[in-house]
């Protein structure tokens, strides 16, 4: 028998409250995208931290929520699958004492999850002692913990703690990825994210949620990458904010989008974007599995 523990753990939580900036804490390199608005995260992403300890395998999840359409149930489904295939599920809150009927709706469906439920508060840098006591008494009102860990996902804190606590609940055996290996996701799907990403944090309310990414060509030459990639969009009147008078706000995306995937790929980038309407995108399965979600897989 391996003396190495091995297995998955899924992080699960409100949309918006630290899952992606948790993940890439944890393995220590950026793979999902993060933003300060909610639902960033629309797949499940799979990341792998290891150590002479053995291996986690983490699931990044979409935040869970009421869904409004087929993206959304998509995004629903996708956390249930994570929650069934797993090892460990980290319910991650933030440091805050009110339960909403979200987090009760959560509780609800972790309650008889069958493996081991590990709370971790986020944003503990920004309550005093006192208060996390009395953060940590609430929720474990709400469910039977097999342990609860406050850490600051931003800043690090206590991360090496909640290593460790997800470690003792791993079953032994050998790893499943070779060390060096960080994600299972595609170069081409993690510049499309990041694209996102950086059209998420330019662009107004309500258009985020009606985009999506395709990357049209990724061509790798000796000493640079050309990417053709489209930002997809719902309505004309979007087209014309994303793309910004004389161009500028394209400009603005491409521009911090090329420099996130140059780190990435550590090589230089010549990225060039377009942008097109596909009115109701997220309602179509066709247009879904066309830009990477595809709703039948999750079919039970």
């Amino acid at each position: 028998m391996s003396d190495q523990r091995s297995g998955f753990a899924a992080i699960v939580g409100r949309p918006n409250v630290g899952k992606s900036t948790l993940m890439n804490c944890l393995i220590g390199q950026k793979i999902a995208i993060t933003s300060n608005k909610p639902q960033t995260t629309r797949n499940r992403i799979q990341t792998v931290y290891t150590c002479d300890e053995g291996q986690i395998v983490f699931l990044d999840t979409p935040g869970i929520h009421k869904a409004k359409n087929r993206l959304g149930e998509y995004m629903v489904k996708s956390v249930n699958m994570a929650i069934r295939d797993v090892d460990v599920v980290l319910w991650l809150v933030e440091a805050d004492e009110h339960i909403g009927p979200t987090d009760r709706q959560i509780a609800e469906k972790l309650g008889n999850v069958g493996v081991p439920l590990i709370l971790v508060i986020n944003k503990i840098d920004t309550v005093k002692r006192d208060e996390l006591i009395k953060i940590i008494d609430v929720y474990r009102k709400l469910c039977d913990f097999s342990e609860v860990v406050p850490v600051s996902a931003l800043k690090g804190n206590n991360t090496d703690t909640l290593i460790e606590q997800i470690f003792k609940y791993l079953p032994y055996g050998m790893p499943f990825y070779d060390e060096d290996t960080v994600t299972d996701q595609p170069q081409r799907q993690i510049a499309a994210e990041m694209i996102r990403e950086k059209a998420l944090k330019c662009l107004d309310e309500e258009i985020p949620h009606g985009i999506a990414i395709t990357i049209e060509q990724m061509k790798f030459q000796k000493d640079i990458v050309h990417i053709d990639a489209t930002i997809i969009c719902e309505k004309e009147s979007h087209k014309g904010i994303i793309i910004g008078r004389q161009g500028k706000m394209l400009k603005k995306i491409g521009s911090a989008a090329r420099y996130e995937i140059e780190r990435m790929l550590e090589m230089q980038v010549n990225l060039k974007l377009w942008v097109r309407v596909k009115k109701d995108w997220r309602d179509s399965d066709v247009l879904l599995k066309n830009y990477g979600y595809d709703t039948k897989a999750l079919e039970d």
